[in-house]
């Protein structure tokens, strides 16, 4: 499959009309239409142990969030604990492997683990040895001969230690968050880090032999332009990471604790402006022979996440893309989101209430969602299009009473030349792909049933 090479300058008309506030999709319900009040954790220990024992043979993906950052970066929008205090390492540690017990002794058998991801705040603000431990104990408590293992450097503090001990363990595949190389950028963001950082901990990593190296950037912050993000564009491409998300910056400030601040509103492009930045590194990637996965990702047609496009196996979750069709995901850590594909479960976020609850042997789970039958249906098809920019429902297990109100909802967009509407189907151009975040919200039933009062959503494009 090969993807053309174009570069597409967007009808500006097309942007405004579009640009909306509107979810990304790592779920379905996202976690502002959770029906919490109806959450009940006997149930979902149910959902829990049914979903893993019918889905054993296919094993489970495990994602841990490791919260810690020593600076806040002002763009960030993740749930993290800033402190210099590396003290709090080895007890959080403890309180993990606690908590991945309270799942081992639920299931009542030893699981395959199929993925492992580390995420944050800021995976590197542990030393390597903590790192170790942490995942040598789970590593040896599952049958993980096949597990994928990935996690997230900052590359001003991942040293070589990090990367060894990490590729020791079996992990082959890391994620470096660049952001943007332009000095005011990153002054904006508080995100002080040069290029040298960046190469230095790439060639380590290729030395060491990580086959999958993905580099992250974002788009539409505080005082980018086209010189700006061309500039970080060509230094990325001297360097070939293996993959490349090229992320719209989420900007929610009015999210309790994210500390997006440093910057005005003034400062950041705008709509068509905004757009036109991610179509000028598109075609930049695409000169390079990068190919465009899913939303906002590109990779080389070497990398496992070309090859599950492919293939028709790329998946979504709350990790985002992923090359492991799992149904089942544990989240270990505050405010980690676990999925057991009937039912939705998170973590408390603060870091002390969630370690009291665990030390108390209790699972630290603060609200959820269990999906009904018209929830696991469009889950289905908004996944498709996120994933494939396709979906059918020529299957009548796929088809759900409001179906044709969803297609109605996009008749606007079919006129717009945006989307394709058949007989049983629907299919996203190349062209529309910026797009895609529309399509999906015509068939989210809980956005449309209840339309949000006030700011939940970033822009959809």
């Amino acid at each position: 499959m090969q993807l053309s090479n174009y570069f597409c300058i967007m009808d500006a008309k097309l942007i405004q009309k579009y640009n909306v506030p509107g979810p990304r999709y790592t779920s379905y319900p996202t976690v502002p239409y959770w029906s919490t009040d109806e959450f009940n954790i006997e149930v979902w220990k149910e959902t829990f142990k049914e979903s893993t024992t019918r889905h054993r043979d296919q094993g489970i993906s495990l994602y841990i969030h490791l919260p810690f950052c020593e600076k806040l970066c002002t763009f960030c929008g993740c749930i993290k604990r800033i402190t210099k205090n590396h003290q709090v390492e080895d007890p959080y540690i403890d309180t993990l492997l606690k908590e991945w017990h309270l799942y081992l002794d639920l299931l009542g058998f030893r699981p395959k683990l199929r993925e492992l991801h580390l995420g944050g705040g800021t995976p590197t603000f542990f030393e390597p040895e903590n790192l170790k431990r942490l995942l040598s104990e789970i590593l040896s408590s599952a049958d993980s001969d096949q597990i994928e293992i990935s996690f997230e450097g900052h590359p001003n503090n991942t040293t070589y230690d990090h990367l060894r001990v990490l590729y020791e363990l079996g992990s082959r595949r890391v994620s470096f968050g660049v952001q943007d190389y332009d000095p005011i950028v990153q002054k904006a963001i508080n995100r002080i880090q040069p290029f040298e950082n960046v190469e230095k901990v790439h060639h380590l990593s290729r030395e060491l032999g990580y086959n999958s190296i993905s580099h992250d950037l974002v788009f539409g912050l505080p005082h980018q332009n086209e010189a700006g993000i061309t500039n970080t564009i060509e230094k990325t491409l001297e360097l070939k990471p293996d993959r490349i998300s090229f992320y719209s910056y989420a900007h929610v400030p009015w999210i309790k604790g994210i500390g997006q601040r440093g910057f005005n509103e003034d400062d950041l492009p705008k709509d068509a402006q905004k757009r036109k930045l991610y179509e000028l590194g598109k075609n930049m990637f695409f000169d390079h022979d990068y190919y465009e996965i899913g939303m906002d990702h590109f990779a080389l047609r070497t990398d496992d996440m070309y090859k599950a496009m492919v293939n028709n196996v790329l998946h979504r979750n709350f990790m985002g893309y992923t090359t492991t069709d799992t149904k089942v995901m544990i989240g270990l850590g505050m405010s980690a989101i676990g999925d057991t594909w009937y039912s939705f479960s998170q973590n408390i976020k603060s870091v002390e209430e969630y370690s009291a609850k665990v030390h108390d042997g209790q699972f630290p789970i603060f609200r959820g969602h269990l999906l009904n039958s018209e929830d696991l249906i469009v889950r289905q098809h908004i996944l498709n299009l996120m994933c494939h920019f396709y979906t059918s429902w020529e299957d009548k297990d796929l088809q759900f009473k409001e179906l044709p109100e969803c297609l109605t909802r996009l008749e606007e967009m079919e006129k717009d030349g945006l989307i394709i509407i058949g007989k049983n189907d629907l299919t996203v151009p190349e062209k529309s792909r910026p797009f895609i975040r529309n399509v999906c919200m015509a068939f989210d039933m809980h956005l449309i049933r209840n339309k949000p009062s006030t700011k939940t959503f970033s822009m959809t494009i």
